[in-house]
């Protein structure tokens, strides 16, 4: 059949104007791409909008733990009779947590940046370094031979992936926040904010970066070096300025990177006791439509220590102590593989696909113990050690940085000196009545005593009496050393000898989770709980990071199943 040329361009015309009609009509019944649904100004616009970003991406060594409910503090046996499980209903919401325990290497390349930018060789900053050593003497056994533990355990290479052991909580503490700056500053390296290789060349002890000071005050960070903070991506922004006809210099907006672009992840931080022990039950692996099928005991299926499947039929699912006397098994096949801790990935993980949640090594937590959960306050990311701060504003009216003369460090009940702040820094001060006045969530910045030790809960407390209370009795009353250094600099200890005290119970002791490699099988369950003093470190306690999870709950779309 012949075409008529005419008739074809009419023919092509018509198309082009249906598509185009659909295409308007598609742009008109939803925003544009980049758009603002509210305005319909272009949010992407460099002149002076906003990057809308993403999901949030999980950190180095982090893995997705999706939030949900679950019954807390479910144990199957307390032979210990201490009664501080009260099964209870909680919710907690999506997170990510450190796949394996933090290992030696992972420790020994936190220390070795402290050794290069504050060098122990100096006086001012000594403390840093060594206050930050784990204590590889708490190998040691007065009617046991572990000298060769001591010496090399944390630095061996055969050591390398072994989980890190003798650190106390508050150390564990500054590992999770100096990591968070770590990660964080090689992402704007990564995408240009930074100058490359400036975290390892260009860092000093007065010259580094923080990350809550980049967003707060980004030309403070590596000193105000803009040689350094780039000012746009790759310093774009520094060559991009305009000038209007009048001469007048218009400079780009948004130059550095905001909580808004979504490019900077939230902090590593120890997980909560509800997080860990959560992620550790990871009942997900039971779950049948809306409801656990079945019971675990531990972080895998079944009431037994030994793998059911054909393949690993009789071996040991984690490193605990079988017996007296007893830290492996007999040598060859029925045996743990391990007589103290183990390699990290050695044994199967669980339905989250963390690994050593039971065994290895017990892992520290954040909470501060209390015999009793308060699920009636509370039933909802339950946490007790909030301790709320706020940046300290100077008479410049900006927030101050912590400087080499401004540091502080924390005289632990050993003598022990550990560094809480480092130049740097935003300076950190406690909450006042401007931020708590006539709230209902909150109404303090110290909160570890809410409910639970102070002076309304105790049974001395006299409600309504108009007689003082100062002579009250504490609910919990452990012992109180205290540490101090004399006008010679040297220490002078004072050991608590009352016989007096009730309790260890203090707001200075934490709660840890998990049976480790000299625990019996008791301990391996994820709901058992036990707490030590949180500047003392024993050979058997570790710990791993978490990182709160913003936006969504889920990571992908559910579908019901047919």
């Amino acid at each position: 059949m012949k075409v008529n040329k005419s008739n074809f361009l009419q023919l092509v015309l018509s198309l082009m104007i249906i598509i185009s009609v659909s295409s308007c009509s598609k742009k008109s019944s939803s925003s544009r791409k980049g758009s603002s649904q509210a305005t319909g100004w272009n949010v992407n616009n460099k002149k002076g909008g906003f990057k809308q970003a993403g999901e949030q991406e999980a950190g180095p060594g982090l893995v997705f733990v999706e939030g949900g409910t679950f019954t807390m503090g479910k144990v199957q046996d307390d032979v210990m009779h201490d009664w501080n499980n009260s099964p209870n209903q909680q919710h907690v919401q999506s997170f990510y947590m450190d796949e394996t325990e933090v290992t030696n290497f992972m420790y020994l390349e936190y220390l070795q940046w402290l050794k290069n930018v504050f060098p122990p060789t100096e006086e001012n900053y000594r403390a840093i370094y060594e206050g930050a050593l784990p204590d590889t003497l708490v190998w040691r056994n007065r009617l046991g031979y572990s000298e060769n533990m001591s010496n090399n355990y944390l630095r061996h290479p055969a050591y390398s992936n072994y989980p890190v052991v003798g650190v106390n909580w508050i150390q564990a503490n500054e590992f999770s926040k100096w990591r968070t700056d770590r990660v964080n500053e090689a992402l704007l390296e990564r995408n240009g904010y930074l100058k490359k290789d400036a975290k390892t060349l260009d860092v000093t002890a007065e010259n580094s970066f923080n990350t809550e000071t980049y967003l707060n005050a980004p030309t403070a960070t590596y000193g105000g070096d803009d040689k350094i903070v780039l000012k746009g991506r790759k310093g774009s922004a520094a060559k991009g300025s305009k000038t209007t006809k009048d001469g007048k210099v218009i400079e780009p907006k948004n130059i550095y990177v905001q909580r808004s672009s979504g490019l900077l992840l939230p902090e590593y931080r120890l997980p909560t006791e509800s997080e860990w022990e959560y992620a550790a039950a990871a009942d997900v692996g039971q779950r049948e439509y809306n409801i656990y099928k079945g019971q675990k005991k531990y972080p895998w299926s079944g009431q037994y220590t030994r793998s059911n499947k054909r393949t690993t039929r009789g071996d040991q699912l984690a490193n605990f102590k079988q017996g007296n006397g007893d830290y492996g098994g007999l040598a060859g096949w029925s045996d743990d593989g391990a007589d103290i801790t183990n390699e990290v990935k050695k044994y199967p993980a669980n339905d989250f696909g963390l690994y050593d949640m039971a065994g290895n090594v017990a892992e520290w937590v954040a909470d501060v113990y209390r015999p009793i959960v308060d699920n009636e306050f509370n039933d909802f990311n339950y946490f007790r050690g909030n301790q709320y701060t706020k940046n300290k504003i100077g008479k410049d009216g900006k927030a101050e940085i912590v400087t080499k003369s401004t540091m502080k460090y924390d005289t632990l009940s050993n003598g022990k000196l550990i560094a809480r702040s480092f130049p740097g820094q935003l300076v950190q001060v406690p909450v006042d009545e401007n931020e708590t006045y006539l709230r209902q969530n909150f109404d303090r910045s110290n909160n570890l005593n809410y409910r639970d030790g102070d002076q309304q809960s105790s049974k001395d407390f006299k409600f309504g009496s108009s007689e003082s209370n100062k002579d009250i009795k504490n609910m919990y009353n452990s012992p109180k050393h205290n540490v101090t250094i004399d006008s010679l600099g040297k220490m002078v200890r004072k050991f608590d000898k009352s016989n007096k005290r009730t309790t260890l119970v203090n707001d200075n002791v934490r709660v840890y989770k998990g049976g480790s490699w000299k625990d019996r099988a008791y301990w391996l369950d994820p709901a058992q709980r036990r707490y030590f003093p949180q500047d003392m470190a024993t050979d058997y306690i570790g710990f791993r990071c978490a990182m709160s999870r913003v936006g969504s709950k889920s990571q992908n779309k559910k579908r019901p199943r047919n």
